[in-house]
């Protein structure tokens, strides 16, 4: 299923969702622009990588190397496909957030939810080396937002060759349990622990949107549309 436009109305201009896709297309462009060994070290070094978190609790690494990735790799993508997919689904369901929460909690929603992602993925794979980057744990906060506050709102969704309108909470929460369902099977069969995807990441970020948007009080001058 891929959403295509939802209905949620919003009252505000959602400034921080527009500055956070600038921003991380312009350090893609950045990368991008990158020689493929200096790329390769960039992504290394700004990166999310479990292995730096475990060898730091052993005392061998130092805590801003091993912690600092975690919000860095926010903002690094692995490719144009990874880059849009992400800046799409915070472009079509970001806006109605920030209108709730306010400009600066969102933000501060978004980072804790990135955050929480990085390391919900470190629980889960603490012996990698592989390094994690892109936005979809934060973004997965955004969509557990969503979630909790536009439930009943419309989503236009291309489904095989069908294009057709589905309420948030099937569209969100199928989508929040194929991540479920495919990081239990890398957990339980070495035949699929070579996913790329960190979906394990994208579980936490999504949880902790769904808790943040529940203790996090509205703007004050939002209105509550009452069929959401």
């Amino acid at each position: 299923m891929i959403p295509l436009r939802d209905d949620a109305p919003r009252s505000s201009f959602p400034g921080v969702t527009y500055f956070l896709i600038a921003l991380n297309v312009l350090i893609f462009l950045y990368q991008w622009s990158l020689p493929p060994r200096p790329e390769m070290r960039f992504e290394a070094s700004f990166g999310f990588i479990p292995y730096r978190v475990d060898s730091w609790l052993s005392g061998t690494t130092p805590a801003i190397v091993a912690f600092l990735p975690a919000f860095t790799s926010m903002f690094l993508h692995a490719g144009w496909l990874h880059l849009i997919g992400n800046m799409w689904f915070l472009y079509l369901f970001g806006d109605n957030v920030e209108d709730r929460l306010g400009h600066f909690r969102y933000l501060i929603t978004y980072l804790i939810c990135g955050l929480a992602a990085s390391f919900t993925h470190f629980v889960f794979n603490m012996h990698s080396k592989i390094p994690t980057v892109g936005a979809s744990g934060a973004i997965a906060g955004v969509l557990g937002a969503y979630f909790v506050l536009f439930p009943n709102a419309r989503v236009l969704t291309w489904v095989f060759v069908f294009v057709v309108q589905l309420p948030a909470w099937l569209v969100l929460g199928w989508w929040f349990v194929l991540q479920f369902l495919s990081g239990a099977a890398t957990s339980m069969s070495p035949a699929v622990q070579a996913n790329p995807v960190a979906v394990w990441a994208h579980v936490g970020g999504f949880i902790t949107g769904m808790f943040l948007v529940k203790i996090i009080p509205a703007r004050k001058s939002y209105y509550a549309f009452e069929e959401y």
